[in-house]
């Protein structure tokens, strides 16, 4: 099924999991623990040796939508596309990624931390992004400042949310969803703790 930002960013409400999975034997397990509590848009960060095979574990996971962050290259765009990937997320955006980024079927959610790189990114078509580092960028306080200007932006804020402050971000209205990394903390996916990891993902969808 082809997706769009749109879609992406809507269904991932309230939180779109960001992982960085080492093993590929707990890419499905992951995944499934992630569903079964709510959350079934999953970010995979290209930051281990095995992303690219977590990934296509993990889309063979029925009802989960699976895509790839930290990309910060055009030939990991392609790469992408070729394994069945549903989006794309970068950190940053450089003109060539926003670029090519436009032209692969692929959903690309490039990143901004400032006016001026949105800005860049609305002149080629973009109207929805990542804002990274959230918290050290300035916090829902920047993003309230973006909606006067920008009404039709919406973002993903990812970069030092938690369960203690996503739903401020959740509470705005140019934001779709937030990217969390503390729903599977590190020592609970090297112990293959499935179940306290649904139970965070389950707390995080009860909270909202």
């Amino acid at each position: 099924m082809n997706y769009t930002l749109e879609d992406i960013m809507t269904q991932a409400y309230p939180v779109m999991p960001v992982l960085a999975v080492e093993r590929v034997e707990d890419a499905i397990p992951l995944a499934q623990a992630l569903k079964a509590g709510g959350l079934n848009v999953l970010e995979v960060t290209l930051r281990t040796a095995n992303a690219m095979a977590v990934i296509e574990a993990m889309k063979t996971v029925a009802g989960v939508i699976v895509g790839a962050g930290t990309v910060t290259r055009v030939e990991q765009l392609h790469e992408l596309v070729r394994i069945g990937a549903d989006f794309a997320i970068s950190p940053g955006a450089t003109p060539a990624l926003l670029a090519e980024g436009k032209r692969v079927e692929l959903p690309f959610l490039p990143a901004i931390a400032t006016v001026s790189e949105m800005m860049q990114g609305l002149e080629l078509g973009y109207e929805h992004f990542k804002f990274f580092p959230a918290e050290a960028a300035g916090g829902t306080a920047a993003l309230k400042s973006f909606a006067g200007p920008f009404p039709k932006v919406r973002f993903c804020p990812t970069g030092g949310i938690s369960v203690k402050n996503f739903k401020d971000y959740l509470a705005l209205d140019n934001v779709t969803c937030v990217g969390g990394s503390w729903l599977v903390p590190s020592d609970a996916l090297a112990e293959q703790d499935w179940d306290r990891i649904e139970a965070l993902a389950r707390q995080a969808c009860f909270l909202v």
